[in-house]
């Protein structure tokens, strides 16, 4: 007998014939053990996920600007990430790390001086500072006068002169709430508002350090670079200080990534920008390496693609709270055009959550790395792979509940228990496929979440 063939091992006890069968009998004390090993391994991962934090910069627009729609994709798509990590277990902290320094404000503060009115400042500030921003810009090209006054302003924001730092808080307060406001339409928040400012006496100290360690070099034209050749030969560099001794941007991004490091400790650093940002987070990462910052190699850079129609047709920039109205708008009069709309208490609130989800679901179908084109006939489409449909659906399986209670006498307890099945074969379908602890792609899952939503039509 097969059965006398087998041996008995530390897992297997007993082996013995049945009718046709052979039983065996596996340690009871092995598999105890090996289950409390495992779990208690888990507990322990569990632990260190929430000790050592995940730290992502992302949506981080430029103040005294409104919020244009460029910057919905790195606001949506850091805010996913940063949910999905928070879902596993992950100690998570979310950085805006606002663009509130640098020449721009020079500029602005010397075009405010001239063109600025406190006033009109107070009925509609962002519009008032993008306004001024326009018109200084415009002068500035034709006069040099206000490129030297830009300097100067920026030099005195520098030197901590007192004036023109209350012009800028002052710009940034008002930034700030303006934001807040669109940030809360898209249900997305933050831990941390931080700036380029925040880090500008750092980086002098970050220069300084450069400098001891013989990697700042001086060019021909006053400027601070360091060389990132692997021959040594300048062929690849990056400029870290201006010839008048101020600051750049990667200069405070790389305070910014010491700071960070050394006040919460984080285990991953993650960056949410367009690609065109790819080479300077390379130059980033590859200058903190160069410092000795072994932990650079746990910072990444999540690149993704432009949205291509999102200019009016006078090729200007298109604010994203006059994007976010739209959508509600458009959605609010197919609402009113469908037959199958219920009536509703307040119907602007479902239009605005469903033409918000609309716009975030579109974004997150295809690639991150990919371009895509905007069009508002595709996306609030209530049929196909929109985000109108996913809300439907969802609503739908909310109903169920309202049949359960409502209907029991039509309600037969095999129609439960088959959803019930259905749906629980489908989250394994979703767990075997989805590799999302390892992927920073939404698109995954808004396109299992379309496959699987046709039955519940």
């Amino acid at each position: 007998a097969i059965s006398f063939q087998l041996k008995q091992d530390s897992v297997v006890e007993e082996i013995f014939a049945g009718r046709g069968v052979i039983h065996f009998r596996v340690s009871r004390n092995l598999l105890v053990q090996v289950n409390i090993t495992k779990e208690i391994s888990y507990l322990l991962f569990m632990n260190l996920l929430t000790t050592f934090p995940f730290c992502f910069s992302y949506s981080s627009p430029n103040i005294a600007k409104k919020f244009h729609a460029g910057h919905l994709r790195s606001t949506i798509i850091g805010n996913f990430i940063a949910n999905l990590k928070e879902s596993l277990g992950n100690n998570v902290i979310r950085v805006n790390y606002l663009g509130d320094w640098g020449m721009q404000f020079g500029l602005l503060g010397a075009g405010f001086q001239l063109f600025g009115c406190q006033e009109k400042l107070k009925k509609n500030p962002l519009q008032h500072l993008f306004d001024v921003y326009v018109q200084v810009n415009k002068e500035a090209e034709n006069n040099e006068v206000i490129g030297q006054a830009a300097r100067e302003f920026f030099r005195r924001l520098e030197q901590q002169e007192h004036q023109a730092l209350l012009l800028w808080k002052q710009f940034r307060e008002i930034t700030v709430e303006e934001y807040q406001q669109v940030y809360k339409r898209l249900g997305v928040h933050f831990d941390i508002y931080s700036g380029e400012s925040f880090h500008q006496q750092q980086a002098q100290e970050v220069v300084q350090q450069l400098q001891r360690r013989g990697l700042l070099k001086t060019t021909e034209k006053g400027t601070g670079v360091v060389d990132l050749s692997s021959a040594g030969d300048m062929s690849s560099y990056s400029t870290v200080l201006r010839s008048d001794g101020t600051s750049l941007y990667i200069t405070r991004d790389l305070a910014a990534a010491i700071d960070r490091k050394e006040r919460y400790n984080f285990d991953e650093m993650i960056y949410v920008t367009d690609k065109s940002q790819g080479i300077h987070f390379q130059q980033l990462f590859q200058i903190l390496l160069a410092m000795g910052h072994s932990w650079a190699e746990r910072c990444q850079h999540v690149p993704f693609g432009l949205v291509q129609g999102m200019k009016t047709r006078l090729g200007e920039v298109v604010f994203l709270e006059d994007v976010l109205d739209e959508a509600r708008a458009r959605m609010l009069r197919n609402m009113s055009q469908s037959k199958t709309t219920k009536e509703m208490v307040y119907p602007e609130d479902t239009a605005e959550k469903v033409g918000i989800s609309a716009l975030i679901v579109q974004d997150f179908k295809g690639p991150l790395g990919s371009d895509y084109k905007f069009d508002w006939d595709r996306i609030l489409q209530a049929q196909g792979d929109t985000g109108v449909f996913l809300q439907y659906t969802h609503a739908r399986l909310c109903s169920y509940d309202e049949v359960l209670y409502q209907s029991v006498q039509d309600l037969q307890p095999k129609h439960l228990v088959n959803f019930l099945m259905t749906l629980s074969v489908d989250m394994i379908i979703l767990l075997y496929y989805l590799i999302i602890k390892c992927l920073c792609s939404p698109a995954w899952l808004v396109t299992w979440l379309r496959q699987h939503t046709g039955s519940c039509q």
